[in-house]
């Protein structure tokens, strides 16, 4: 998923309005009998006026006259297109037995020699990371394609991602990353990824990761804007049950860093199948 041009470059005062209503009102609708497939949250007038008078707040700029304002209207055309495209996030998670297909379809067509890790569960649940082994697979099959200059790639980075010059460094981000090319020293782009496929509860883990990609994109925004290099910023997810039974909110948060521009793209389930190839391509 690519951000919508209409919702980029909002000042960050827009934002802040998106998070007020989202705290207040909630992100997604509750699922019941009588709601089995909830929608994302679009407030009323009436919903924006009763969180600003319960915060004391002047809705002036959002309402006047009982009639969205300009900036009202954006705020509520954003969020219509934020719940709507949690239906095609939907359509692209995986459970886990669908990724472990996947998984061994294109282990066996395409015999890679790329790293292949194994998950960090235990006993019947150890096994490989097949997001992961799936997101390598596809990378190297890409870059066979093209020239042999251009095949190195880190797929495994173990150091933090480094802009340098000859005479040293001059940014490190806090993190390491999961995926860097063509390497985590003066990258084109570099990914994180996100799989759960063995998580049974929305835990602390699991919004920490959205966390961490936001501070990841605030540093990568900082270094576009003072030193004006661009490096593609991408975050791979996956688990149907983790993130679309339990985590609905997380995945407008990812969509809300998707248009602040802290976000490249983000790539939900088996949509690396087609995508991947075209990043590559493009890098």
């Amino acid at each position: 998923m690519r951000a919508n041009e209409s919702f980029l470059g909002k000042p960050l005062d827009f934002w802040a309005n998106i998070r007020l209503l989202n705290q207040k009102l909630g992100y997604v609708e509750t699922k019941s009998k009588k709601n089995p497939d909830p929608q994302g949250i679009v407030p009323t007038i009436d919903d924006v006026k009763r969180v600003y008078a319960q915060e004391g707040l002047d809705c002036s700029g959002l309402i006047n006259d009982d009639k969205w304002t300009q900036l009202g209207n954006e705020i509520i055309a954003y969020l219509q297109y934020r719940s709507g495209a949690l239906q095609f996030v939907k359509s692209k998670l995986m459970e886990k037995e669908e990724a472990k297909s996947l998984f061994d379809e294109l282990k066996r067509e395409l015999n890679p020699s790329c790293p292949l890790p194994m998950n960090k569960q235990t006993g019947d649940k150890n096994d490989f990371a097949f997001l992961t082994g799936i997101v390598n697979m596809l990378v190297e099959s890409s870059l066979k394609l093209k020239s042999s200059e251009e095949r190195v790639c880190d797929y495994d980075p173990r150091s933090l991602t480094s802009i340098r010059n000859c005479n040293g460094p001059i940014r490190t981000l806090s993190r390491r990353l999961d995926g860097a090319y063509p390497s985590i020293i003066n990258p084109k782009a570099i990914w994180e990824i996100k799989e759960y496929y063995y998580t049974t509860t929305f835990g602390s883990r699991v919004a920490d990761g959205v966390y961490e990609t936001q501070l990841d994109g605030w540093e990568l925004w900082e270094i576009r804007s003072s030193l004006g290099i661009h490096i593609d910023h991408y975050l791979i997810i996956d688990d149907y049950f983790t993130w679309w039974e339990k985590g609905k909110s997380y995945l407008c948060r990812i969509i809300d860093l998707l248009h602040m521009g802290l976000l490249t793209e983000a790539l939900f389930g088996k949509e690396v199948i087609t995508r991947i190839p075209e990043l590559v391509s493009s890098w």
